[in-house]
């Protein structure tokens, strides 16, 4: 059975992280459709079903991205390091707050090349920012990109719990990433507490951009035993979820 997916970047990345992930959607005989918001080289585009809806995959500020008709058709939702309200309550939020106001000040003082080398540093981080792939930080961004940097700053501010449109009624995984040092782990917290339906999945040595960790292949098996059905390898797809290094 075909199965689509849709899949939609962060903030200060680019559909070209997902390209391992259509490789192996591909193997299965699935088709996977990027969202791009283009803060850099990238062509800007909204993603849509090829055909029947299917299951919606969302890096960390994607899930605020997408367009609300989208979510209409979604079978499953896999959210990656991802948050429904991204400043937290109490002096936590306060301090997020004023980082974002930081980062916006920079932004427009012309440091913005500096800024997405911490940044990114920060979301790889425990691995090496040179294991990311190429993005905005490597190729530049011109005033549109740089002003839709700016918007989404300013919309992860807002954040303020799941989108209206966002399906109650469907299957969904919270990947969380348990070394993350880009959503606060109060914002995390809150995500699952919106989702007490949702299975969760904990990877505790892992950042926020989830490198370094066997991860596309689980997901995929999540979302075949859902939306496809248990076939021939079920009971191999379910003994190799151990390999990952927590699941809570």
């Amino acid at each position: 059975m075909t199965l689509n997916l849709i899949a939609m970047h962060g903030w200060a990345g680019d559909q070209r992280a997902w390209e391992p992930w259509r490789i192996a959607a591909a193997g299965r005989g699935w088709s996977l459709e990027t969202g791009e918001r283009g803060y850099g080289q990238q062509t800007p585009h909204a993603p849509r079903w090829p055909g029947a809806g299917g299951a919606v995959l969302v890096h960390s500020l994607g899930l605020h991205l997408l367009p609300a008709e989208l979510w209409s058709q979604a079978r499953a939702v896999v959210l990656l390091a991802s948050f429904g309200t991204f400043v937290p309550p109490g002096p936590g939020g306060r301090r997020t707050r004023a980082a974002l106001e930081a980062m916006a000040g920079r932004i427009r003082q012309g440091e913005l090349a500096p800024l997405l080398d911490e940044f990114l540093a920060k979301a790889a981080a425990p691995a090496r920012l040179d294991q990311l792939p190429l993005g905005v930080a490597q190729e530049g961004s011109d005033a549109a990109g740089v002003a839709r940097l700016l918007e989404d700053l300013a919309l992860l501010g807002r954040c303020d719990g799941l989108p209206e449109a966002f399906p109650r009624s469907v299957p969904v995984l919270v990947v969380e990433a348990g070394a993350d040092q880009i959503v606060p782990a109060a914002s995390r917290a809150l995500l699952r507490q919106a989702l007490p339906q949702a299975e969760s999945w904990t990877l505790e040595a892992i950042g926020h951009s989830l490198l370094g960790t066997p991860l596309v292949g689980p997901v995929l098996d999540w979302l075949d035993q859902w939306l496809v059905g248990p076939g021939p390898g079920a009971e191999l797809q379910q003994n190799a979820r151990p390999a990952l290094p927590a699941h809570g």
